[in-house]
C-alpha cells in the first residue's frame, strides 16, 4: 500500500517509522547493530571523540520509508540531522522529499505519530490539499 506521509524519529541506536495515511498506519521499528556508542570520554580512543555515522542503519531506515512521498524527521541530539545529510548525500531522490527536521525528545509512537499528523494536516492547509 502506498502512503501519502511517513514520520521517522531516531537517534544513533533505533529508529521509529510511520507511514501513514488519514485513517491507516504502518509501524516500523530499526535498531542499529553497533554497540553503545558511547564515545565522548577524556581518554581512551584518540580523535575526534565523535562515532561515524552508521551508513547500513540509516540504509535500514530508508528502505523502510518504502514510497512515502513527505517525510518529516524528528529525534534528539545529532542523529536527525546526521540521517538528513546522508538522504542528501548517498539517496538524494528520498531527501527531496523531507519536509522538516525537527527536534523531538523520545515521544511513545501515539505521541509520534499525533505529532506528525498535526504536522501534515498544516502543510497539507497551506497547500490547499
Amino acid at each position: 500500500m502506498s502512503y501519502q506521509h511517513a514520520v521517522v524519529w531516531l537517534d544513533h541506536l533505533r529508529a521509529v517509522v510511520i507511514d501513514f495515511s488519514i485513517d491507516k498506519e504502518n509501524v516500523h521499528f530499526v535498531a542499529s547493530e553497533t554497540e553503545q556508542r558511547q564515545v565522548h570520554r577524556k581518554s581512551g580512543v584518540p580523535g575526534s571523540g565523535k562515532a561515524a555515522d552508521d551508513h547500513v542503519f540509516f540504509d535500514q531506515v530508508v528502505a523502510e520509508l518504502g514510497d512515502a512521498r513527505e517525510i518529516l524527521i524528528l529525534g534528539p541530539g545529532n542523529a536527525k540531522l546526521a540521517f538528513k545529510k546522508d538522504l542528501d548525500h548517498r539517496h538524494a531522490r528520498v531527501g527531496q522529499l523531507v519536509v522538516a527536521v525537527e527536534s523531538a525528545d523520545h515521544p511513545t509512537v501515539e505521541q509520534l505519530l499525533a505529532t506528525a499528523r498535526k504536522y501534515f494536516r498544516r502543510i497539507d492547509n497551506l497547500r490547499g490539499v
